[in-house]
């Protein structure tokens, strides 16, 4: 293993699950996204010579979300128009004990408490989803998402303060609430 690839591999892979976390969010496809986080580290490293040093993620992550983009545009999809599945999208997650499950009834409604929060993050623009995602699933910072997306820091400010708005109404509406709360 050449140096290069030593380097590479501890910059990137630690990156590798939000990496693919920001590509299935954007793509709304599991295989999709698996596939543009493989060709976005394809990417990445074909031009880790140009990587300036210090931290990678948002390097990194500005590659998968551009190659993202370029999946979207390149199979013709509108990247607001994909369906929603909600068997994909809502399989509830196993723990590994069982004193930690829930019993079936707080089982039910945290899977229907979640894929609900799935649907409406769905549903989002994707300006404002991807934003979301980045700071709220991710932790990147503003600084990082304003790397990352290529836009000023106070427009990710106001594009994830309406994007928590959005999210908020949209939950809200649901459940018939008016007042947002």
């Amino acid at each position: 293993m050449t140096d290069r690839t030593k380097r590479f591999e501890a910059a990137a892979l630690p990156h590798l699950d939000a990496a693919y976390n920001l590509a299935r969010w954007l793509l709304r496809d599991d295989q999709n996204a698996r596939d543009v986080v493989q060709e976005a580290y394809l990417r990445a490293f074909r031009f880790f010579d140009g990587f300036n040093g210090g931290d990678a993620r948002p390097w990194l992550m500005r590659i998968v979300r551009n190659a993202s983009y370029s999946w979207l545009h390149d199979s013709g999809r509108h990247a607001d128009g994909v369906e929603f599945d909600e068997d994909k999208h809502s399989q509830e997650q196993v723990s590994d004990s069982a004193l930690d499950r829930p019993n079936p009834e707080q089982a039910l409604l945290q899977k229907i408490e979640a894929a609900r929060l799935d649907a409406a993050i769905e549903d989002l623009p994707l300006a404002f989803r991807e934003v979301l995602i980045l700071r709220e699933m991710d932790e990147m910072s503003y600084d990082e998402i304003a790397q990352v997306v290529a836009i000023p820091v106070g427009t990710v400010m106001s594009r994830l303060a309406r994007a928590r708005a959005l999210l908020r109404a949209a939950l809200c509406q649901e459940r018939g609430e008016t007042n947002g709360r």
